[in-house]
């Protein structure tokens, strides 16, 4: 994790300068708190995305219901992901962050014991999307605080921790999940995410104060709030950074969905060992964004964008062409993988770095676009993989790979990289009120 000595980056003091109403710098051990907790609150959604799908077939069973209904639970809570931050994330810039914060949390406390005891599954179902609108609260709102609370160089190194958390949690989530069901029931699964949601909320209460004050929030009630949403879709650059992340997590999504079927049923590898695998390609996103942190306050953001797009780009050619000419190979197909993970793994810091500080002016509605196009994109890509076809790697790859291909396209065509949008000192400059070298 980075350090939160960090912010005393000489950026920092430049932007807080440039902020006259900005929330005074944190003291170090409150720093230290206030990222840990922001840290969690990332995780929340991806545990629940998948702590349960071990237990997908006792759900079946003990609801009486068939297992395209107890998938669409999942389907359910992506959902209430993507429309949570949509929502949420424009009402913050008007009402401040901390009252939304807790009221997510909460929220996602009673609606995980609604879906522990869940009489059927259209009730699970229900409670699901809730639990997805009130998770997104602590997804889309900690984006926001960061860039509430911190400025210049030492914003991107903060945003590679979530990055490395959303890397972790997925991977995690499943084993988890199986540890539960080796106690209890499916149940018991949500009962768990209750109990972690209720510490979070305690975790809010304590260690993450308002960082929006009422002189720096949207006026004009929830007109002029998603006026400002509005305004940020109509501005070339920024959308052209949110859609580079959609796009690469489509490819994401799109790997997540079709790596078990492509390495235990075609490359007949057992259940651990496809969890090493994906294990291994999880922590090359976190060796990656690890990099990332480093090379942060020396290169410029939108170089370190372009080279994780083009990493993602050798891999997922590389994948298509292996399959084309040399066939099925467990070996190339783990390695391009892991090339494309890597790549993926600076992309999501640094893309999200640079459109929040090209959305500072709403940073609550830049976080939603960025977050919930995100999941939705990637919950477009899930069900490609297998509608093409389940004999051959090459519809997982052709996806990623177009996924991949779409998101250069909207870096080259609208980011447009070169011309520096989101660099730390053109947002410190933009924060004191000018347009900056690049406003997009």
């Amino acid at each position: 994790m980075v350090s939160p000595s960090s912010t005393r980056h000489p950026a920092s003091h430049r932007s807080a300068e440039a902020h006259p109403t900005a929330p005074a710098p944190l003291p170090r051990r409150a720093a230290v708190a206030l990222v840990a907790v922001l840290g969690a609150l990332t995780a929340v959604a991806p545990l629940a995305t998948d702590m349960y799908v071990p237990g997908f077939p006792a759900m079946g069973e003990a609801l009486g219901t068939s297992s395209s209904a107890v998938q669409l639970t999942m389907t359910a809570f992506l959902a209430g992901l993507v429309v949570g931050q949509l929502l949420i994330g424009p009402l913050s810039d008007g009402l401040g962050r901390r009252r939304l914060l807790l009221s997510g949390a909460a929220g996602f406390v009673l609606f995980s014991v609604v879906c522990a005891v869940a009489p059927d599954v259209t009730v699970l179902t229900g409670a699901r999307f809730l639990q997805g609108v009130a998770g997104a609260a602590g997804m889309v709102l900690a984006r926001a605080v960061l860039t509430d609370r911190f400025h210049g160089a030492e914003l991107p190194r903060y945003f590679a921790v979530l990055s490395q958390v959303m890397g972790v949690a997925p991977v995690a989530a499943p084993v988890l999940g199986g540890v539960v069901l080796g106690l209890s029931t499916w149940r018991a699964v949500f009962a768990v995410l209750a109990v972690l949601g209720a510490l979070l909320l305690f975790a809010v209460v304590r260690a993450v104060p308002e960082s929006l004050p009422p002189e720096r929030r949207h006026g004009g009630g929830f007109t002029s709030t998603f006026r400002a949403m509005g305004a940020l879709l109509g501005r070339r650059a920024f959308m052209g950074y949110v859609l580079v992340i959609a796009f690469v997590s489509a490819a994401l999504f799109a790997y997540i969905s079709g790596s078990s079927f492509v390495f235990e049923s075609l490359h007949g590898v057992s259940a651990t060992t496809y969890s090493l695998i994906f294990a291994t390609n999880a922590v090359g996103m976190l060796l990656s964004g690890a990099v990332f942190s480093r090379l942060a306050g020396r290169l410029r953001l939108n170089t370190l964008l372009s080279a994780g797009v083009g990493v993602c780009l050798l891999g997922a050619l590389a994948q298509v062409l292996l399959v084309v000419t040399v066939g099925e190979t467990l070996a190339g197909t783990w390695t391009t993988l892991f090339v494309t993970a890597v790549g993926i793994g600076l992309v999501f810091p640094a893309g999200m770095s640079i459109g929040q500080a090209v959305g500072r002016s709403a940073p609550g509605a830049a976080s939603a676009l960025l977050g919930g196009l995100q999941f939705l994109f990637g919950a477009l890509a899930s069900p490609l993989v297998g509608l093409f076809g389940e004999h051959s790697s090459l519809p997982m790859a052709l996806v990623m790979l177009v996924a991949v291909a779409a998101a250069a396209a909207a870096l080259a065509g609208l980011a447009r990289p070169w011309e520096g949008h989101g660099e730390p000192d053109d947002s410190a400059i933009r924060a004191a009120g000018g347009p900056g070298r690049n406003a997009g």
